[in-house]
């Protein structure tokens, strides 16, 4: 057995006050201030993840200021005694998202010696998504001096006879939080799983993982660009601490988990002569059978193509042209938008476009990344907007 393939940590949790501490992910609600505006006033003066995040709606060229604020705040946390400490633990987490369904998953240590975010890896932790460079130096930036970590990263396994994560349903442990997130978020709860039930886990994986040179243990589900940064920060300080990184694993085949796609919204467009490059880039119309078909959005309109595809995914088709398009037209900006009404509602606004199309079956995805590599970025999401992990669990760095 590999007892480095997931390790347990030393897991900080506020005393109290988890409704207010949790908050979802920094990379959500990125074209909706009001969101974080509502956070921002329940939080108010109480403890919270809040505090210590860094939301991209906020992101500008220059950060500085927020990120002492942030590092002051995390110090102000470790050293005011808001936390307990879990030594050795693994956290059993039952998400129960706004449908009624029910994530499971596990919060622990990998080792950034097995995680690589290159494309053609062979590591036993993969990007399953492209790593956009530039976004990297960025969150160096917040994490280069942060005393502690406070992740939203979700890795996968392709675990479908349920052997690893599902037994701890049987586990009898101490339960750690128990509390409705807020938001419309639904609610949440997690069990300490030490000692023997940790070992069993262990082993479990270790048997998942199997041999071979192209083995794929964990594919990131969320938070590549945040695994990634913390591999960049491991490489510029070797220390025992850094080379390890907090992450809950979750089972692809969790009957809670759907894959949605992640649409594209242009701002400072011609919608229309975008559309018509966009169909004539690509040979015209095509309705073949292996078509792949958009629907385009833009004020009160929409307009659905069909064309010949360049990609495996429709994604990557509409990916590929708008790289070279973005890179030619350097004012029109680009965001990542999840769920369709969401992209309704921001491409009513002038010269803005949305684009809406099929996504990627789930159980297609470990495989792709064995055979192709990583995707192109922003493919898929896992769930809606509101059931995207949340900062819950910390560790220090």
């Amino acid at each position: 057995m590999n007892d480095n393939l997931f390790l347990p940590a030393n897991i900080l949790l506020p005393k109290d006050g988890f409704e207010k501490w949790a908050v979802i992910a920094c990379d959500q609600y990125t074209s909706e201030p009001d969101y974080w505006k509502n956070v921002e006033e329940y939080v108010g003066d109480a403890p919270s993840a809040l505090n210590i995040v860094f939301p991209e709606v906020y992101l500008s060229r220059d950060n500085s200021g927020k990120i002492a604020e942030i590092n002051a705040n995390m110090r102000k946390y470790l050293d005011g005694g808001i936390f307990d400490t879990y030594e050795n633990t693994f956290v059993y987490v039952k998400r129960r998202l706004a449908d009624g369904k029910v994530r499971r998953g596990v919060v622990g240590l990998i080792d950034l010696e097995n995680y690589s975010c290159e494309k053609n890896s062979r590591t036993l932790i993969r990007a399953t998504e492209e790593t956009v460079a530039e976004r990297i130096p960025p969150r160096v930036e917040i994490r280069r001096d942060a005393p502690m970590e406070l992740p939203h990263i979700m890795l996968l396994i392709d675990d479908p006879e349920k052997r690893v994560i599902e037994p701890l349903d049987n586990q009898t442990a101490p339960t750690l939080y128990d509390f409705d997130l807020m938001q419309n978020s639904g609610h949440i709860k997690g069990i300490a799983i030490n000692g023997k039930a940790a070992k069993d886990l262990q082993n479990r994986l270790s048997d998942l993982a199997g041999e071979g040179d192209n083995r794929l243990l964990f594919a990131v589900g969320d938070g590549n660009h945040s695994l990634a940064t913390a591999k960049e920060c491991y490489r510029l300080n070797k220390t025992e601490n850094s080379r390890y990184a907090l992450v809950e694993i979750v089972n692809i085949h969790d009957s809670s988990l759907d894959f949605e796609p992640i649409y594209r919204l242009l701002f400072g467009v011609n919608p229309e002569e975008f559309i018509n490059g966009f169909v004539d880039s690509l040979g015209g119309e095509y309705n073949g059978g292996d078509a792949q078909k958009f629907i385009c959005v833009y004020g009160e309109k929409e307009r659905k193509i069909s064309l010949k595809p360049t990609a495996k995914l429709a994604v990557g088709t509409l990916q590929a042209y708008l790289d070279k398009y973005l890179k030619q037209n350097p004012k029109v900006k680009i965001d990542y938008i999840h769920g369709k009404s969401s992209l309704r509602e921001l491409a009513k606004a002038p010269d803005t476009l949305g684009f809406l199309f099929s996504g990627m079956r789930k159980d297609e995805l470990f495989p792709a990344v064995m055979q192709d590599g990583s995707l192109p970025r922003k493919t898929f999401s896992m769930g809606h907007a509101d059931d995207k992990r949340f900062y819950l669990e910390g560790r220090k760095l």
